[in-house]
């Protein structure tokens, strides 16, 4: 288990605090959810405003649990995440996972037993999981061309 070190308060009065550029990493709302196999068991949705700085990430966010705030750390070398998830006057569930530049995607753990997957991605992006069709084209059509099989021909002949 990562523990998390000291990070630093970002300072309400900064002008333009220097956000990551990497575009991996934006600023701004996410959007994705986690899978857990307790009750209720499936598939949860959750909605996060998360903000990017010097390898630091905060934010907050809520689910069906209540609201939280998110605090913790990602790499930009190999896209590694991780951070606590600390619900308002509940738990804490401590996160980990990758980003490699469709979302992020790990695991989460509320100690001793509870754990999970996870993904969440921009909602600038899209949602990732569901399947899009990226162009078609409906072909015209010229001529129509009808045969007919002669009775000679038939089946079986």
């Amino acid at each position: 288990m990562t523990t998390e070190p000291d990070l630093p308060t970002p300072n309400e009065s900064d002008p333009l605090p220097d956000l990551e550029t990497d575009s991996r990493f934006p600023s701004g709302p996410w959007v994705g959810y986690f899978l857990q196999s307790e009750i209720p068991p499936g598939r949860h949705p959750m909605e996060l405003h998360l903000t990017f700085r010097h390898g630091v990430v905060t934010g907050e966010g809520r689910d069906f649990v209540g609201e939280f705030l998110i605090r913790g750390r990602y790499q930009v070398e190999d896209g590694k995440c991780w951070w606590t998830k600390r619900f308002i006057g509940k738990h804490d569930v401590t996160y980990q996972g990758y980003n490699e530049g469709k979302g992020i995607w790990g695991n989460w753990d509320i100690p001793p037993s509870w754990r999970g997957g996870f993904y969440i991605w921009p909602e600038a992006m899209g949602d990732p999981t569901r399947r899009t069709l990226h162009e078609s084209i409906d072909e015209p059509v010229d001529k129509v061309i009808v045969s007919e099989i002669p009775a000679e021909v038939g089946v079986g002949a």
